[in-house]
């Protein structure tokens, strides 16, 4: 066992270089060790992603710990909310009142994680949002103490959004899931794509509550329809489901479809032979592509310690905790708001390359991959093909766009 530690140790340890540093000058010594307090969900369906992501940061913490940050280690501690925003909120409560965690971090749930954001601003503590895509996080409702290691609605709204309208498609009908984040992604994606082709019509809308066990008559009713193409506005849990109902009465292959992070590893995986191929979808991370050596040195330590490959979770897990470390180093202290200033504009490598915390929205800028579901012989399970990396420029809202959300909204 110990000798399975120390290789594991060992592999770690160029994963650190693939990391920027911060700061200069003499170093520092930090008189304790740093606490994050991480609030997700670790029970029930969604738990595959908020474990995924935690493993991706345990990850990350076994190189910066090996030489710390200043003399200090970085600690965790963790809460299941259950996919409950009121849980969410007490175990926030908990953490930073009881615990006196530095910093929070989590969710996926963007209702939970708005929750939080709120309860941040008003204890002034940072708040690092790492699978939640709801773009109110960081825009309409964005603030000093909230940052975002995750793409948003907005970023994958705006892709599909591009990416769709170069395909022809006119006559759209949307089916989504009536929650937030099924709200914010149908009306950012709806937004952008009538900005990218004004002349597309919308046949319909189809919504139905979470949870919702049968999905056959809401897809029945839109292959009625016979529009050009359909965009589901759903996502975890949800989203396998209508995934599952497609490939049993062969929706894809009557109509083009779209679905974020409907190409992701932590979907497609364990949905194996029951997902459908040939449904398009956009992710910021997959363990395949790009085929850079920093991608395959990121993939290969995952499996060395988890086994399975990463999937997007596991990525902002990852960079979340570097970008905690390199922040703290950066500042040179343990007080928050240098803490929040030092991550502003930051900087640092990552397995898909350099990414940067955006000073004016606290959005880290990342690229989004798109492709179609396929079978490769080289997996059991369907993985992305024809990909084509949409850069940050293209995906990202413009600070300008920010400041016009956040005026709006207040």
């Amino acid at each position: 066992m110990r000798m399975r530690r120390l290789a594991v140790l060992a592999i770690l340890g160029t994963v650190a270089a693939t990391v920027s540093r911060a700061g200069a000058g003499p170093s520092p010594r930090f008189e304790r060790n740093i606490k994050v307090g991480i609030v997700d969900t670790y029970s029930g369906p969604p738990a595959v992603f908020g474990n995924d992501a935690l493993n991706g940061f345990r990850l990350a913490l076994e190189e910066i710990n090996r030489d710390g940050v200043y003399g200090a280690r970085i600690e965790f501690v963790t809460r299941d909310e259950k996919f409950s925003p009121e849980i969410g909120l007490s175990m926030a409560r908990e953490l930073v009142l009881q615990e006196r965690v530095d910093l929070l971090v989590g969710t996926i749930n963007s209702a939970t994680a708005l929750a939080i954001s709120a309860f941040a601003r008003e204890q002034r503590v940072p708040f690092i949002v790492w699978i939640s895509k709801s773009e109110q996080i960081t825009g309409a409702k964005g603030h000093r103490y909230v940052f975002s290691t995750s793409e948003n609605t907005a970023m994958a709204g705006k892709a599909l959004a591009y990416a769709l309208a170069r395909r022809g498609y006119t006559r759209f009908w949307i089916g989504a899931e009536d929650y937030e984040y099924g709200h914010a992604v149908t009306n950012s994606f709806w937004r952008f794509m009538k900005r990218a082709k004004p002349e597309v019509t919308l046949l319909g809308q189809t919504w139905w509550r979470t949870g919702e066990p049968d999905l056959v008559p809401y897809l029945t009713q839109i292959l009625q329809a016979r529009p050009d193409a359909a965009f589901f506005g759903t996502g975890g849990a949800g989203m396998a489901n209508v995934l599952r109902t497609m490939k049993v009465i062969g929706f894809a292959e009557r109509v083009p479809s779209a679905i974020h992070t409907a190409i992701d590893v932590t979907v497609l995986r364990p949905l194996g032979a029951a997902a459908p191929e040939g449904v398009w979808g956009t992710t910021d991370y997959l363990f395949y592509y790009p085929e850079s050596p920093a991608n395959r040195e990121f993939v290969r330590r995952f499996q060395t310690v988890y086994r399975d490959p990463p999937g997007f979770p596991a990525f902002h897990g990852y960079i979340t905790a570097h970008f905690i470390a390199e922040a703290y180093r950066k500042a040179r202290s343990l007080d928050r708001e240098r803490f929040i200033e030092a991550l502003e504009g930051l900087r640092i490598r990552t397995p898909v390359g350099e990414v940067e915390m955006r000073a004016c929205d606290h959005q880290a800028a990342l690229p989004l991959f798109f492709g179609r579901t396929k079978r490769d012989p080289q997996f059991p399970f369907l993985v992305a093909g024809d990909l084509l990396t949409l850069p940050v420029r293209e995906v990202m809202p413009t600070c300008e766009d920010i400041q016009r959300a956040r005026a709006q909204g207040r």
